[in-house]
């Protein structure tokens, strides 16, 4: 039973990860119809800039905190302006064609511009272990469960309590109606990517430390994340943390009672159970919208 705790709880934490990229896909679905396949590489790339900035001298925590910015400019208002804006009034084909392409392009980009090993990351929340009623806690599992649950919990209160998060919620529900009382609707998508490019940043640095810095770092978790918004519920951003840990223990689960090869293949698994039974997810529903 130990050991089941200790693998259920392991798989939290990682889920927690899952659940802040899965968050990022079905935020910018709700507000502005995208869906961006490179994820996994937002996730990537700020890691090595984060290296970069340690590398210069500067702690974890000011790195974190200024590629958060750097994050949001580049990977938000940029990919937003360059990619998404042009792209989008053509409909959501060419655009997923062009995530597909970004994310092909950022990881050949750090392979041949930075390298194509795997480097260590320092664990903001160290190595220590504890023992809680017979269940192994490290410190960097409980770390990432809370720190990811409070970034999650702390984003659904921007959304639900403040005035500019309801606008957000507006413009997610009906372009037009927000438009009509008076909602910066422009301001408001671009206040989602900036969100979504802080988000792959939190992600980024509560990942790494277990995945190492790497190109090809975000090919898995990019697709997990799309999985686990898929099962959770692509239009309820509450279905996406509830898929994201769900996938998580599950793989852990399978992982350690069935064979550690069939680990990877878990999310997919649940993706074709789910779809078949809840073709809108377990937290989705089915809505006309407009963007």
């Amino acid at each position: 039973m130990n050991d089941f705790l200790q693998l259920v709880f392991s798989g939290l934490a990682t889920g927690s990860i899952y659940a802040l990229a899965a968050l990022g896909f079905t935020l910018l679905w709700q507000a502005s119809g995208t869906i961006n396949f490179a994820t996994g590489e937002f996730v990537m790339l700020p890691a090595f800039i984060m290296l970069g900035l340690m590398s210069a001298g500067l702690p974890l925590p000011a790195s974190f905190l200024l590629t958060i910015v750097i994050s949001a400019v580049v990977l938000g208002w940029g990919f937003k302006k360059a990619l998404v804006d042009p792209l989008i009034r053509h409909g959501i084909m060419p655009l997923i064609v062009a995530t597909i392409g970004l994310s092909m392009l950022m990881r050949n980009a750090i392979r041949a511009g930075v390298s194509a090993e795997a480097h260590p990351f320092p664990n903001i929340f160290g190595d220590k272990i504890f023992n809680l009623f017979g269940v192994t806690i490290t410190a960097g599992d409980l770390g990432t469960l809370v720190f990811a649950l409070i970034v999650v919990l702390g984003l659904q209160a921007f959304l639900q309590k403040t005035i500019t998060g309801r606008a957000m919620q507006a413009v997610a529900q009906n372009t037009e109606s927000a438009t009509v009382l008076g909602i910066n609707v422009n301001r408001m998508v671009l206040y989602t990517f900036v969100i979504n490019a802080a988000l792959a940043t939190v992600a980024a640095l509560l990942v790494t430390p277990v995945y190492l810095a790497k190109f090809e770092m975000g090919v898995s978790l990019g697709l997990k994340a799309f999985l686990a918004a898929i099962i959770g519920g692509f239009n309820n951003s509450r279905g996406a943390l509830v898929g994201g840990l769900i996938v998580g223990v599950c793989e852990n689960l399978a992982g350690a009672y069935i064979s550690p090869a069939y680990k990877d293949g878990v999310a997919l698994a649940l993706f074709m159970v789910i779809i078949l039974f809840k073709p809108n997810g377990l937290f989705g529903r089915v809505e006309m919208r407009k963007v």
